[in-house]
Formats: C-alpha cells, sequence, structure tokens
C-alpha cells in the first residue's frame, strides 16, 4: 500500500493506524491474548502507526502494548497522547498540560510501554490555563533530549493550531472525523493544509454507529448522545442508507465507512480501533475499494452531516473542546 506522510517533516506511515483504546475497557471487557494478537497481526501486516494514550485503563492500555511490542519495537512507531486526569473510580477531572507534569506523564509512559523514546507525544485536551507554547517548549525539551521524536496535536481548532505550528514543527493533529462527523472540512483541514501538517482522524465509523455496533452495559458509548434514546433510533435509519450503499458496492458498511474518509485526502490517516484479528481484517479490506466521484457523490446526498442526531460527546465534553470553537455543531 502506498504509504502516508505523517506531516512535511515526519515519518511514512501505512494508510490505517491501529488505535488501541478500546483493548483497556472503554467499550467493555477485552481479551488481552486477543488484543496482543491483533497488534500483531497489524505489525505483520505493515501498520506502523500505533496509537494509544496514557489514560487508557489508567495506564493499561501502555503496558499492554509494551507486552505486545517485546522483541518487536523497531517495526511500530508509537503515538501517545497524555495530560487527562484520572480519579481512582475511573472518572475524569481535567487535563493538565504543565510543562513540569508533560515531563512527568512522559516519564511514566516510557517505563509503562518499555521504551527509550515516543516517536509521536501529544496533549489530549488543550488545557485552557496554560498557553499551547509552554506546553509544546516541554515537548520540544523531550525531543532534543531524545525521549520523543515528533510532536503533534489533538482536537484543537485553527488558531490554536497556526500558534503551535509556529512555534514548533508538527506532524499531525489527531481529531474525530467521519461521514457523520464532519465539522473539521470547514476550517481544520484547511489550516492543516496550508501548514503540511497530517491529521490522524478516530471516530470513523462513530464509535461503531455506522458499522451497527450495540453499546454493552459497560461500554461508555451507552452515555453519548448519539447512541441515546430517540437520537438512537432516527440514527439507526440513517445507518440503514449506509449498508444499503455498501450492499450495493459488494462491502460492509465498515468497509465504505473507512473507503470514504481514506478518499478525503493523502494527508488523512484514519486511526481504527480494532480490538479483534477479525475486526482488523474487515478494515484492512477497504483499503482495496475504490470509490468513484459518483459513489462519493451518492454517499454525500445519502448521508449528510446535518443528518446524524445528536452531538459526538456530551455538553459538558463538548464545552471543554478547542475543536469545536470554529465548528460548534459538530
Amino acid at each position: 500500500m502506498t504509504p502516508r506522510p505523517l506531516g512535511a517533516n515526519g515519518p511514512s506511515v501505512f494508510p490505517i493506524a491501529l488505535g488501541c483504546m478500546g483493548m483497556s475497557g472503554m467499550y467493555g471487557a477485552a481479551d488481552e491474548t486477543e488484543s496482543i494478537a491483533t497488534i500483531h497481526a497489524a505489525l505483520d501486516t505493515g501498520i506502523n502507526l500505533i496509537d494509544t494514550g496514557d489514560f487508557y485503563g489508567s495506564g493499561h492500555n501502555e503496558m499492554l502494548i509494551g507486552r505486545a511490542l517485546k522483541g518487536r519495537r523497531y517495526q511500530a512507531l508509537l503515538s501517545v497522547k497524555f495530560g487527562a486526569l484520572r480519579t481512582p473510580g475511573g472518572g475524569w477531572t481535567g487535563v493538565d498540560g504543565r510543562p513540569v507534569a508533560v515531563k512527568n506523564f512522559a516519564a511514566y509512559s516510557l517505563a509503562r510501554l518499555g521504551v527509550d523514546h515516543i516517536d509521536v507525544y501529544r496533549l489530549s485536551r488543550l488545557d485552557p490555563t496554560v498557553p499551547i507554547e509552554d506546553t509544546l517548549g516541554a515537548i520540544a525539551d523531550l525531543v532534543r533530549e531524545g525521549y520523543v521524536r515528533y510532536i503533534g496535536l489533538s482536537e484543537v481548532g485553527p488558531d490554536t493550531i497556526r500558534r503551535a505550528a509556529a512555534a514548533h514543527p508538527i506532524s499531525d493533529l489527531q481529531i474525530e472525523y467521519s461521514l457523520v462527523s464532519r465539522g473539521p472540512e470547514t476550517a481544520i483541514f484547511p489550516a492543516l493544509r496550508e501548514l503540511g501538517i497530517s491529521a490522524t482522524v478516530y471516530g470513523v465509523l462513530s464509535r461503531g454507529l455506522l458499522s451497527s455496533s450495540v453499546p454493552s452495559a459497560n461500554d461508555f458509548r451507552a452515555h453519548l448522545p448519539r447512541f441515546s434514546g430517540a437520537n438512537y433510533e432516527r440514527n439507526r435509519k440513517l445507518v440503514q442508507k449506509l449498508g444499503d450503499a455498501a450492499k450495493d458496492k459488494g462491502v460492509t458498511a465498515a468497509q465504505l465507512a473507512i473507503a470514504w474518509v481514506l478518499a478525503q485526502g493523502g494527508f488523512i490517516i484514519p486511526v481504527l480501533g480494532s480490538r479483534t484479528r477479525a475486526q482488523l481484517k474487515e478494515a484492512l479490506d477497504a483499503l482495496s475499494i475504490e470509490l468513484t466521484p459518483a459513489d462519493l457523490a451518492t454517499l454525500q446526498q445519502a448521508i449528510p452531516p446535518e443528518a446524524v442526531a445528536g452531538t459526538r460527546y456530551d455538553a459538558r465534553q463538548m464545552a471543554m473542546l478547542d475543536s469545536e470553537k470554529s465548528n460548534p455543531r459538530q
């Protein structure tokens, strides 16, 4: 597969990245043996960008990846998010982007992952109390010291992107993007193209909504607006249209949704949260789907972004997203 650049000065990566959050309980119980087997299968296929966060499972995810990469570190580029603050009971209490905290978070991530460097390091959410230049300055120190290779961003808007890029080279922005979450197209993606920054996009299947996944009792998705009450019923009808279009192409709805994102530009790398080898194989098969301009127009007409019911997070979380300042709807 033709690799895609991770920014103007970053490494080349496989067109799809593996997101590991779901392997640490966010979507209900996960099987560790299968999780490690899935990471190995991804590496065997050529996927080289592995995405995690130090707060996924309160460190469990990093330790899991560390076990999976023993003897195979050379095959992987590790993208790590940091900064989210948690409680022993699993709650969330904010974000910390202070320089001293940046280096503290990094020290623990390096130990849990069992590596001597992190390839891409990024603040998970903008800390409104700390200038982005100060946070990035601390990461830049880690780059100079050899603990980090590249600096990334996560869920920030165009103004913050420009300030960040003026201070330090940025490899990529991680942000949610899918057929039903099109907000970045308005101002964020144009800024990225202008500045030579890539987009590693998550939520390509809108957390399973577009693949008709049903949240379990211990699944955080059950509390998201798009999976709740009347919104969920309305969205199921919308997803059926995607299923009908996929059937016409002889593919699954998930594969068509992935192929649509891949077709939106070579600067975009979908981060797919495959928890099993079967899910990974389905996702990889999307790489062989060719969408014509007519196909793209049909999807746009069948699933216009304004048709989805509910925002991608609840109101409290949406208010915390710097990326939403330029796009209050999606």
